[in-house]
């Protein structure tokens, strides 16, 4: 659509990354990230599970901004069940990244030597656990050559370069799936699983993503410009999962 925010394409970005998904419990981190979990599961994805941020599953979508619906509770997934869907692969997470490397090796835990960084973040969390456990994605809302980086300071998430590298039983649910910024749509759809430009956002050049990337990307002869939202999607965006726009106020253009 023409009046479609970048914001609101990023949202659709996140949103087509879990098409195909099925019945698998979806978990995000970042506004905008949430609304196209929440979009996806609205339109083409209706069997995501998607939890209340605690123990419940949730029949209805929860809105990320405006007034709060009662919650019609479908299920029980206390914090051990949470591993049982973990371990078999039946997750898929969308991850931030204070840093990303051409093979999705992500670090959102310091910056700087681990002994002793410049910067303290949040810590591995979850990330190793999640990366070689089931599909993995990534919302950066900042595009930049500090974020993009030749080699990231600490791994909390384990790319393929790595995963390759511990063997078989570490890979076998190892899935690196896109990663999306503020910029474009990226995947590992390589013979290496380097990262590759899938698709621009409307207004960015091929020679501004590479400016702000601090490694070689694969890149495709023909760049596809990433899909707009539908008149529906822009509908349930601003009326039902964001009225108040908060997803505007994260990305920058």
């Amino acid at each position: 659509m023409s009046d479609a925010t970048r914001a609101e394409i990023c949202a659709v970005a996140v949103a087509e990354a879990f098409r195909g998904d099925g019945e698998i419990l979806v978990s995000c981190f970042g506004t905008t990230a949430a609304v196209g979990a929440r979009l996806a599961r609205l339109t083409f994805e209706p069997d995501l599970l998607m939890t209340d941020g605690i123990c419940s599953l949730l029949a209805n979508v929860d809105p990320v901004s405006g007034e709060k619906p009662e919650p019609v509770v479908e299920g029980w997934t206390p914090f051990r069940g949470i591993f049982d869907l973990l371990w078999g692969g039946r997750r898929h997470v969308m991850m931030i990244a204070s840093q990303i490397d051409r093979y999705g090796n992500q670090n959102f835990a310091c910056i700087g030597e681990h002994a002793k960084p410049k910067a303290q973040l949040l810590g591995m969390r979850g990330a190793p656990g999640n990366t070689i456990s089931h599909r993995t994605s990534y919302w950066i809302p900042n595009h930049s050559p500090k974020v993009f980086v030749e080699k990231v300071d600490v791994v909390s998430g384990v790319g393929y370069d790595r995963a390759a590298a511990l063997g078989p039983q570490t890979s076998r649910f190892h899935d690196i799936h896109h990663v999306i910024s503020n910029l474009g749509v990226f995947d590992f759809e390589t013979p290496d699983h380097r990262m590759r430009l899938a698709s621009l956002h409307s207004g960015v050049s091929v020679d501004e993503v590479v400016e702000k990337t601090g490694f070689e990307l694969v890149i495709d002869e023909n760049v596809p410009v990433t899909r707009a939202p539908t008149d529906e999607e822009l509908q349930l965006i601003r009326q039902a999962i964001d009225p108040e726009g908060f997803l505007n106020k994260e990305v920058r253009s």
